[in-house]
């Protein structure tokens, strides 16, 4: 297998697998989605990163003591469709969510996670947000993740989906001086107020 060692060897009409992926060296970050490659975003805009910072410590504080584990970007996360077993050279989407919880331990390696979060959290950021609400919405509920928040700091509001009969229900939307309670995890508890400001 070659190495590539500039984002611009790529084509972008191509398919590739994780194991294609694992041989790129450059510094530029990429998602595969089932397969075809995706850009990251540039440098996340200050609100991103500002309520990425606020979830995270949020979050932090509510999973410490627990056994399920929290990450951030970057980090991959190997999805698959759950009705198939598959194997690095067959895995064709890989993603960095924002923040995920993962609960089973058996899903994580040295590469990061093999299979769906339990949680996971996007943040839009201009020139995402068609990403993070139409193909990342469908990837996650594809493999099974349990719950998606979706967070847009411009507007401050969230959104919450929990996966049922593998499909993703939305709940009420929410804006800065909501709560919120997670259905999967009732530890998370906030006023959503704590990560917009």
């Amino acid at each position: 297998m070659i190495m590539i060692t500039d984002i611009n060897q790529l084509d972008f009409d191509k398919t590739y697998s994780y194991a294609d992926y694992l041989t790129w060296k450059f510094q530029e970050r990429l998602e595969i989605f089932k397969g075809k490659l995706f850009r990251m975003s540039p440098a996340p805009s200050t609100s991103h990163q500002k309520v990425a910072s606020n979830l995270h410590g949020i979050l932090w504080n509510k999973f410490k003591n627990h056994s399920c584990k929290l990450f951030s970007a970057p980090f991959d996360v190997r999805l698959m469709d759950k009705k198939k077993s598959t194997n690095d050279s067959e895995v064709f989407t890989v993603v960095q969510p924002d923040l995920c919880v993962i609960c089973d331990e058996n899903k994580l390696d040295q590469r990061g996670a093999f299979g769906a979060p339990d949680l996971v959290i996007e943040i839009l950021s201009p020139g995402n947000s068609k990403k993070e609400m139409k193909y990342k919405f469908d990837l996650y509920e594809e493999a099974g993740v349990l719950e998606y928040w979706i967070v847009n700091p411009e507007d401050k509001t969230f959104l919450i989906y929990v996966l049922k009969d593998d499909q993703f229900i939305g709940i009420h939307p929410l804006i800065e001086e909501d709560q919120i309670k997670s259905l999967l995890f009732p530890q998370l508890d906030f006023i959503l107020e704590e990560i917009f400001n």
